[in-house]
């Protein structure tokens, strides 16, 4: 039986001299390789994981995010009620805000190392200070007594593992002892508690405090605006902060130096009063919070997994290169040769994950691209058999991957550099391909 009119032969024939079917086993090829393309991105996603697994690990051990809430008065109540002629008696607390609330803090960022990845925390100074103002009453309905003698601050801290010295609170002149824990778990679940004294003789006057808080904490620090007036300001030579929560600052500077940031924020601006009775508005309370993200820029497995969604782009321009030069130089390449070359690009991804997790992102990006490049250009010397069109190759992969990394650098403007950047592929390929005429085009044997 003659081999050359087997089948299988015909069909490999077809396959050598029919530009559609090329195009046909070409676009199959692609969408097969979208398969490790896609396994790239779980592996990218495992590796984000296991990070932020080392991240909540180490920031439980140091302390986590803060959250800094008060202080705020607490005067117990009794409400006196009569039924069937009995009557029974209520306690229920007198809940009073800071007529002024100034807080200064200087936060000093560390980075800490599990094996191979990077966590995040800080050291905090917070000098807190303001006044109250007594001139409110509470509701007299059924009211029958004010134990002002019973008085007594809370003030949240979210992780009290952070503080690190003892907290000196000083009210209108006189040092007051702090105790640990919170009375009013239904509104500050953590934190700590002052007992005030004399506060009888106190109605006629603002009385002031002020206290300084030396607190560790992880990625993020946050406030509670309970003054009539809420003045924070925030110093740290932090380059990347995230400002969130419900206000943003008023003014904030950002330079080599750090960041500066000042809010302003008033009771007319959050949804709950400067004095209420009960358990009330700790939903409130909690909306109102604003604070700072200490954020490492665009970490390096995002940057990773946005790399890898430019896969398909990558393996589509490489392979339409060997295509062109397959059809107009009469270069008979193999599918399998297309194969070996959409696999060498799907593995840039795996080494720029796994050399990025022991050194710095660009490095590892230089070494990675280089070595692709590299390969591919080497091994589509033996394939062409001509300098130039494996140089063009070269300028082709190195065009690509430094379009992607400039790409990758620019967050806020990536979908621009990206739409702009395969508009003008596109168009090139246009170009460079307006005078083939695909109907009369066969591959034939050099």
């Amino acid at each position: 039986m003659n081999s050359e009119n087997s089948p299988i032969e015909k069909i490999s024939s077809l396959i050598k001299n029919s530009v559609t079917l090329k195009l046909v086993t070409i676009t199959i090829l692609m969408l097969l390789l979208l398969i490790p393309a896609t396994m790239i991105k779980s592996i990218i996603q495992e590796r984000e994981q296991l990070n932020n697994e080392v991240i909540n690990e180490v920031s439980s051990k140091w302390a986590d995010e803060q959250q800094i809430n008060g202080p705020i008065l607490t005067i117990p109540l009794i409400y006196e009620y009569k039924k069937e002629d009995q009557k029974t008696t209520a306690t229920r607390y007198w809940h009073l805000l800071p007529e002024n609330l100034k807080i200064d803090g200087n936060i000093l960022p560390e980075k800490l190392k599990r094996g191979i990845y990077e966590v995040v925390v800080y050291k905090s100074t917070l000098n807190v200070s303001g006044d109250f103002n007594l001139n409110h009453e509470p509701d007299p309905q059924n009211l029958k007594e004010i134990r002002y003698d019973q008085a007594f601050l809370t003030i949240g801290i979210s992780d009290l593992r952070g503080i690190k010295n003892q907290i000196h609170l000083n009210w209108n002149g006189k040092n007051l002892k702090v105790k640990p824990g919170s009375r009013l778990p239904e509104l500050i679940y953590s934190g700590i508690t002052i007992d005030v004294t004399n506060l009888s003789g106190q109605l006629a006057e603002k009385p002031a405090f002020d206290f300084s808080l030396d607190l560790q904490g992880s990625r993020n620090i946050s406030f509670i605006p309970i003054g009539n007036i809420t003045a924070v300001t925030l110093k740290s030579p932090w380059q990347s902060p995230s400002f969130n929560g419900n206000f943003l600052p008023d003014t904030r500077a950002l330079g080599p130096e750090g960041f500066t940031a000042s809010w302003s924020v008033l009771q007319l601006n959050r949804n709950y009063p400067q004095t209420w009775v009960g358990n009330g508005n700790r939903r409130q309370m909690q909306n109102s919070s604003f604070g700072v993200d200490l954020i490492l820029p665009l970490d390096d497995y995002q940057k990773a997994f946005r790399s890898a969604k430019y896969a398909v782009m990558t393996i589509s321009l490489t392979f339409l290169i060997f295509f062109l030069v397959e059809i107009l130089n009469k270069r008979k390449i193999h599918p399998f040769q297309y194969a070996l070359v959409g696999l060498a690009l799907c593995l840039f991804y795996i080494l720029l994950v796994s050399i990025s997790e022991h050194s710095n992102f660009n490095l590892a990006y230089g070494i990675s691209s280089a070595g692709i490049v590299f390969m591919i250009s080497t091994y589509s010397f033996s394939v062409f058999r001509k300098i130039n069109l494996s140089l063009l190759l070269v300028a082709t992969l190195s065009a690509i991957y430094g379009f992607l990394f400039v790409t990758l650098q620019l967050a806020d403007y990536a979908l621009l550099m990206g739409s702009i950047g395969l508009t003008l592929i596109l168009g090139l390929t246009m170009y460079f391909t307006r005078n083939i005429n695909w109907y009369s085009l066969n591959i034939e044997a050099e």
